[in-house]
């Protein structure tokens, strides 16, 4: 009788060391980064399964007196929408070590890519945008924000 409470007790308890390090890798992106120049912030959270990634600060929020705004958007609608809080990573699912199945906007261009995300390292986020195939984009590192 005891063998078998030890045993149920040793199942549940590596069933939950497991657990916890699943969602430990999962979560690992969330926070606050620096785009690569580090002229923004972006906040990595979570939104139920998925990652997203909104724009919190910019070095230079009002360039020209004037809000920043989303000037190079290929939809003269959006080109009026205020860049400070906008969603530019979004749909990113966790998958072995890869966030991925995302888009990311480049609202320096107005574009958007599919996107993968790897953590290369706890202050390094390696951010790749393409079309079509993954092993052909580009690839940039963020930086974490402490």
């Amino acid at each position: 009788m005891k063998i078998g409470q030890f045993a149920s007790v040793f199942i549940l308890v590596f069933l939950g060391l497991v657990w916890n390090a699943k969602a430990q890798g999962e979560n690992a992106i969330l926070g606050l980064w620096y785009n690569t120049e580090k002229t923004a912030q972006v906040e990595i959270m979570k939104s139920g399964s998925q990652f997203i990634g909104k724009i919190t600060w910019l070095k230079d929020p009002n360039p020209e007196g004037k809000q920043a705004l989303d000037k190079e958007n290929s939809d003269p609608k959006l080109r009026s929408r205020p860049l400070m809080g906008l969603a530019i990573l979004d749909g990113l699912k966790y998958s072995g070590g890869l966030w991925k199945g995302g888009e990311i906007y480049d609202p320096k261009n107005g574009k958007t890519y599919s996107c993968e995300v790897k953590l290369k390292s706890d202050k390094i986020l390696e951010v790749k945008g393409y079309i079509g195939f993954s092993f052909v984009g580009r690839t940039v590192e963020w930086t974490r924000i402490k």
